[in-house]
C-alpha cells in the first residue's frame, strides 16, 4: 500500500496497528523495521483532548516505539469508522491489539469476527493476563506483572524487599514474544492458507524470562532468593569497587577462576578450602567477594578492565546510559539509528538487536503526526476525495 515499505524482508506484508502504549506497540516495532507497511490507528482528536496513547506524542518514548509506521485517524465508535476498519482488514495481513479482553468482542473486532472478512487474517492479541481465566478482567500493567511473575522477589538486595527491574521488562518481553507467534503464524500460513489467533500476556511473559530461576523451582523445587548483584548460580560473578568506581566480573567455573586468582595475585584465594570449589564458593560468597574487592580497589576501573580482559576474565564497565551509546563497540553495531523527522528534525532511535547479513532492519520512517497519512490510505483503499472529505466533516476521521 505504500513505496515507503516496498522493501525489506517483511514489505510483503500489511500490519493494522490497533494498540497503544507500550506492549503492543513493541510487537509491532518488530515487524515495521524489518519493512512492512504498518497502518497506525488512533482516535481523531477532540477539543480538549491529552496526548494518549504512550505520553507525549513528540517525547522519546513515543518517537522511538512508533517509527515506520503510517498514521491513521479512525472511529471505531461510528458505523462510517467501522465500515472504514472492515476494508482494511480485507486488505491487511495482520492486526495487532491489546485491549482489555472484552472491548475487542464488545466493538465486533475480534479474532472470530474478522476472519469472516479475511480468512488468512492473523490477528494477535496482547493482554495483562491472557484471553481467559479467572484474572481475565484485571487491568494489566508492567510493574503489576514483574510482581505477580517472580521477577521483583528475586531482584534486589537479600532483605531490602522486593524490587522491580528497572525497565517494563513484562511489557516488552509480551511484545517480542508477540511478535514472534506473528511471524510464526505467517510462516503457517504459507502452508495452510489460513490465519489464526496468536496470544501474548504480560504474566505469561515474564513468567517464561525467568527461565533458569524458574526451573530451579519446578525441577529441584528451590525458591530462589534475591542476590542483588550477584549471580544467584555463577559464583564469583558480580560488582566490585575499584578505586574510582565499579566493573562487573563474571569468573565463575574453574577454568576462569583459576586465572583471576593469578591476575589478583592473593594466593589465598586458590589454598583456602573455602575457595576449593563451586560448591565451597557458594557458601563463602560474601568472604571470596571480599577477598576480592580488596584487590580490585587498588585500580582504576579502566586498568582493571583491560587487565582482566586480556588474562582472559569476563569483565566490563558499569554504564550509565549516556555511557552506553558513547562506547566505541555500541557505535560500532549502530545501536543508535538516525531518523530526520520534519517536525523535529534529525532524531536518533534505538536500533534492533538482530542484524541480517542481506536484508538488514531500517528506519525509514519516523513516528507520524496525528492522521498524517489518513487521506493517503483510504486513497489507497479505493475512496474517493469527496468520500473522504465527508468522513472527515462527520467526525469519523
Amino acid at each position: 500500500m505504500s513505496d515507503a515499505s516496498a522493501k525489506g524482508p517483511l514489505s510483503r506484508f500489511r500490519v493494522l496497528d490497533l494498540t497503544r502504549v507500550r506492549a503492543g506497540p513493541t510487537a509491532v516495532r518488530q515487524l515495521a523495521d524489518w519493512g512492512a507497511d504498518v497502518i497506525k490507528l488512533e482516535t481523531p482528536p477532540k477539543p480538549g483532548d491529552g496526548e494518549g496513547m504512550g505520553g507525549p506524542r513528540h517525547g522519546p518514548d513515543f518517537q522511538n516505539i512508533h517509527r515506520n509506521k503510517r498514521g491513521m485517524t479512525l472511529n471505531l465508535k461510528s458505523p462510517d469508522g467501522m465500515a472504514v476498519l472492515k476494508r482494511l482488514v480485507g486488505q491487511v495481513d495482520v492486526v495487532v491489539e491489546n485491549y482489555r479482553p472484552d472491548v475487542k468482542f464488545r466493538l465486533g473486532i475480534d479474532y472470530d469476527s474478522l476472519k469472516q472478512i479475511n480468512p488468512g487474517l492473523v490477528y494477535a492479541s496482547i493482554s495483562g493476563f491472557g484471553q481467559d481465566g479467572p484474572y481475565v478482567g484485571r487491568p494489566g500493567f508492567d510493574q503489576i506483572a514483574q510482581g505477580m511473575g517472580g521477577l521483583m522477589s528475586i531482584t534486589g538486595e537479600p532483605g531490602a524487599g522486593p524490587m522491580r527491574v528497572g525497565i517494563p521488562v513484562a511489557d516488552l518481553t509480551a511484545g517480542l514474544f508477540c511478535a514472534q507467534g506473528i511471524l510464526i503464524a505467517l510462516l503457517e500460513r504459507e502452508v495452510s492458507g489460513q490465519g489464526q489467533w496468536v496470544q501474548s500476556s504480560l504474566l505469561q511473559s515474564q513468567i517464561a524470562m525467568l527461565d533458569f530461576q524458574a526451573a530451579r523451582w519446578l525441577l529441584a523445587k528451590e525458591v530462589p532468593q534475591q542476590a542483588g548483584n550477584n549471580h544467584p548460580t555463577s559464583i564469583p560473578t558480580g560488582v566490585f569497587k575499584t578505586s574510582d568506581g565499579y566493573i562487573n566480573i563474571a569468573a565463575s567455573g574453574t577454568a576462569i577462576y583459576a586465572r583471576l586468582v593469578e591476575v589478583l595475585g592473593d594466593p589465598v584465594l586458590g589454598t583456602d578450602p573455602r575457595f576449593a570449589d563451586g560448591a565451597a564458593l557458594s557458601r563463602n560468597r560474601d568472604a571470596v567477594n571480599a577477598r576480592i574487592e580488596a584487590v580490585t580497589v587498588n585500580k582504576t576501573s579502566s586498568q582493571w578492565i583491560d587487565i582482566l580482559n586480556e588474562a582472559g576474565v569476563p569483565c566490563g564497565p558499569i554504564y550509565s546510559i549516556d555511557e552506553v551509546f558513547a562506547d566505541p563497540q555500541v557505535q560500532h553495531m549502530k545501536m543508535a539509528q538516525g531518523v530526520e523527522n520534519p517536525v523535529l528534525g534529525h532524531q536518533e532511535v534505538v536500533g534492533q538487536a538482530v542484524e541480517l547479513s542481506r536484508t538488514p532492519s531500517e528506519i525509514r520512517l519516523p513516528t507520524p503526526e496525528l492522521g498524517q497519512h489518513t487521506d493517503e490510505i483510504l486513497g489507497q483503499l479505493g475512496f474517493a476525495p469527496e468520500e473522504i472529505t465527508a468522513l472527515r466533516d462527520g467526525g469519523t476521521i
